[in-house]
């Protein structure tokens, strides 16, 4: 007959599976950081900063795909729909991923990703504004 009395015996744990995975739940400095896959960058500092260079560009990245025009009036409704969504789609990955590299808690990872999105928007707002000024001083000539 089984017994309820909670005197089971301990499971040992010998297979050293938690060793190597460190998950930080608090913002941390330091090159020691696992991002996306296992051992990258592998804490080494020329992969930290290729990694932050990745992420920096990814984020301005998404703020090139958000400035993207709508869908053209005379274009084909079906491919402009499709164009449109798979932009979108894409837009949502690349933050998706962005947003699992930042939930590494790194501090360098999150200033990189917040630096990648302000540049990526003031070089689309930039683009935009200047466009506007621009067609406004042709309209005046």
């Amino acid at each position: 007959m089984m017994s309820h009395d909670n005197d089971h015996m301990p499971m040992a744990m010998d297979n050293n599976t938690m060793d190597c995975m460190t998950m930080h739940m608090a913002f941390f400095w330091s090159k020691d950081v696992v991002m996306l896959f296992n051992d990258w960058p592998k804490g080494e500092l020329g992969m930290y900063i290729l990694a932050l260079a990745i992420v920096f560009f990814l984020a301005v990245m998404v703020e090139f795909l958000s400035g993207f025009p709508a869908v053209k009036p005379e274009s084909n409704p079906i491919i402009g729909g499709l164009k449109h969504a798979l932009l979108y789609g894409l837009r949502m990955a690349l933050l998706y991923l962005l947003m699992l590299c930042v939930m590494s808690y790194n501090v360098g990872v999150f200033v990189f990703v917040v630096a990648g999105h302000f540049v990526g928007c003031f070089i689309v707002k930039y683009r935009v504004i200047s466009k506007a000024v621009s067609k406004s001083r042709t309209d005046l000539v």
